[in-house]
């Protein structure tokens, strides 16, 4: 009996946090520098800045010209769905789906990256607000359940979150696109300026450029990051800690405070329950290498292991208490799976501007925020998207596939020499919470580590599908307007996924009923387990949601700190 109490004496702390991406990170960095030792745990191996592999190879130093062989096409060939993802450069980030698989009864894309950082190493660095119709916009229309706050709760803390991880943006004074507190804007070139004065003059609708966590100025409060270098290697990792990630920023903060203990190679797989207590006692714990099996005790638990990596510990982690999955009273974990549309969209060919070109590599494009369903404008469908996307000019590559063949002072002069303009936009559209859009776990199909899996089965819907028809229409008709040429629209047929945005299946919500979480992400009916990634998601606006993820964090910490102290936790 000394030897059990002793043991758990060594492995409890004031609070446990489950995952180091986005959320994670901030969780930790909230809970130390409020000074709860804290335990942070992490399935996969460790990663610490700025040792990133590939961050400063030439080209030339990579093996197969960057390009996947088969064998990384077999052991990721999920993750390659993409088209971008998996290159000699940067697969080392993503899992093996051999060794990690699921089952989709529908296509679904699950993209995902198992090291400490997470998807923070690998994500696309874009920042934006929801607005106040965004928080309204269920109740407004009868969709699923009202989201429990509203934008006014969360904007202070867009602001703390703003502040530290540092977003670079313009002030557009936009009603559905709130402004933050922004760094210098990154610039538009000379062909995005002209589609930005086409649009607004034809059709009243903006162009802005994107809002990204990258440091174009430095950062007082985090010396060990650096700004910019504009050589948009980002999905490699940054040495120069030139944008947020959970490594260059959060971690770094949590760990200077000394009240953090970050433990690699850690899978949670269940939440532990006291039927007496009332509370969630501590966390199981399997070590990826050798399989030892661990409990960890804290008064408080953060589950921040992704959207569906929370959602599996909650749906594995089965009690007297909870027969159906952790918190799961509602009957709504792991249902309302949502992500952001895509590969919708067109692209043109620009004439002109030969003797105009650009300088650095800006790790960015240009934005156009949701115009449809926004004031007097009514469609057929629900919600509404923006356009990622921008303008370049071709290089050297226009010549691989060129019919004529040059050799000496002709080949160098055409190597040198800039291609055309040419430019891209790219939808992302809302995808409403429908209840059947669902995971569960599969105990019959287990991981290397002998886990149960997920299984998916969720779709687009016909509102989606009217959205697409203008998001591949307006983008097209934007461009033909500006005067570019060879237009081409496109839809490509898709699951969900994608986006990489997933949210939705522990959502938060006024009544237990039919919610997990309550408005301070804290779990109905276990008052010290919050979810604060994207799994607590109501809707999807069609903004990335990585921001309001961290907003939410900081938000939750807050209160769960502060119930703490006032022993109600």
């Amino acid at each position: 009996m000394y030897l059990n109490q002793d043991a758990e004496k060594k492995n409890t702390y004031d609070a446990i946090v489950v995952g180091t991406g986005i959320s994670g990170g901030w969780a930790a960095k909230e809970l130390t520098e409020k000074g709860l030792k804290t335990l942070v745990l992490e399935r996969g191996r460790m990663v610490k800045h700025p040792d990133y592999p590939t961050a400063t190879k030439n080209p030339w130093e990579l093996e197969n010209a960057d390009r996947p062989t088969r064998e990384d096409l077999e052991k990721q060939g999920v993750q390659a769905r993409t088209g971008y993802t998996i290159r000699q450069s940067t697969k080392h980030w993503f899992v093996n789906d051999l060794e990690n698989p699921y089952t989709e009864t529908k296509r679904f894309d699950w993209m995902r990256g198992y090291h400490v950082g997470g998807r923070s190493i690998m994500w696309g660095r874009q920042s934006y607000r929801w607005s106040p119709m965004d928080f309204e916009a269920n109740a407004k229309d009868g969709i699923a359940i009202d989201w429990p706050i509203r934008y006014n709760d969360l904007a202070p803390w867009y602001d703390y979150v703003e502040k530290f991880i540092g977003v670079s943006g313009n002030l557009d004074g936009l009603a559905q696109l709130p402004d933050g507190k922004f760094l210098p804007p990154m610039e538009l070139n000379c062909v995005e300026e002209h589609l930005k004065k086409s649009m607004s003059e034809k059709f009243g609708r903006y162009l802005t450029i994107g809002r990204v966590a990258h440091a174009t100025a430095k950062l007082d409060h985090s010396p060990q990051r650096g700004t910019c270098q504009y050589r948009n290697l980002c999905s490699r990792g940054c040495p120069y800690g030139g944008y947020f990630s959970s490594n260059s920023s959060t971690l770094p903060a949590a760990e200077k405070t000394g009240n953090m203990t970050l433990r690699p190679n850690s899978i949670v797989y269940e939440l532990v329950y006291d039927d007496k207590k009332g509370k969630a006692t501590g966390v199981k714990v399997l070590d990826a290498e050798t399989g030892e099996q661990t409990e960890f005790f804290a008064k408080v638990i953060f589950l921040c292991a992704s959207t569906f990596g929370s959602t599996h510990i909650m749906m594995n982690s089965v009690s007297n208490r909870f027969p159906n999955g952790f918190g799961n009273d509602s009957g709504e974990l792991g249902c309302n799976i949502m992500d952001h549309h895509l590969s919708v969209g067109a692209s043109a060919q620009v004439d002109g501007f030969e003797d105009m070109y650009y300088s650095g590599r800006r790790a960015n494009g240009v934005y156009i925020p949701r115009y449809r369903n926004v004031g007097k404008d009514k469609r057929d469908y629900l919600r509404g998207f923006g356009y990622q996307g921008g303008a370049s000019r071709q290089g050297w590559n226009s010549l691989v596939a060129a019919e004529e063949s040059l050799i000496g002072a002709d080949l160098k002069m055409a190597v040198t020499s800039p291609g055309s303009w040419m430019f891209n936009l790219g939808g992302f559209g809302e995808i409403l919470p429908y209840h059947e859009n669902k995971v569960t776990l599969n105990k019959d199909k287990k991981d290397k580590y002998g886990m149960p899996t997920l299984t998916f089965d969720a779709e687009l819907k016909e509102n989606e599908r009217k959205m697409r028809v203008d998001m591949a229409n307006d983008a097209a008709e934007m461009l033909e307007a500006a005067g570019f040429k060879n237009v081409t629209k496109r839809d490509l047929e898709i699951g969900i996924g994608l986006g990489i945005h997933e949210m939705g299946t522990a959502r938060m919500g006024k009544d237990p009923k039919t919610s997990v979480l309550n408005k301070w992400n804290q779990v109905h009916a276990c008052k010290n387990v919050f979810v604060t990634d994207g799994s607590a998601m109501v809707s999807s606006a069609c903004q990335n949601p990585s921001l309001t993820y961290m907003a939410l964090t900081a938000r939750a910490v807050d209160y769960a700190v502060k119930e703490l102290n006032k022993l109600n936790i």
